[in-house]
């Protein structure tokens, strides 16, 4: 994410990060060091579309400051 954002990773320490999924759980972090996309919760395809047949998980960045 911050590589497709362009930001160098020491200057990310100087922003705020957050992940906003929709629905109360949040299945997806950024990894402090690399800026990497990763899950934080187990996905389970089965429970979130049981009679979907392409099942999609949105989410939004939102990045404090100027970029």
């Amino acid at each position: 994410v911050a590589k497709d954002l362009g930001l160098q990773l020491p200057s990310r320490s100087d922003r705020g990060f957050q992940i906003v999924s929709e629905g109360r759980t949040q299945y997806f972090a950024l990894h402090g060091k690399t800026g990497h996309l990763v899950t934080a919760e187990r996905i389970d395809r089965e429970q979130l579309c049981r009679l979907v047949e392409k099942c999609v998980l949105r989410c939004e960045l939102i990045v404090e400051g100027e970029m």
